[in-house]
């Protein structure tokens, strides 16, 4: 039963590292995770009396 928890912390570990290693260098594969940059007006009435 130890191993089987060993085994899934190290499959974690090692998941995490691939994850955070990949937000690094996935630009360069093609992926941007940049959000889009735009700019967004709303007109906006105020009830104030």
């Amino acid at each position: 039963m130890g191993r089987i928890f060993k085994l899934l912390i190290f499959l974690l570990i090692i998941g995490f590292i691939g994850l955070v290693g990949y937000a690094y260098v996935g630009e360069f594969f093609g992926a941007n995770f940049s959000p889009p940059q735009e700019e967004t007006r709303m007109p906006v009435t105020l009830d104030a009396e």
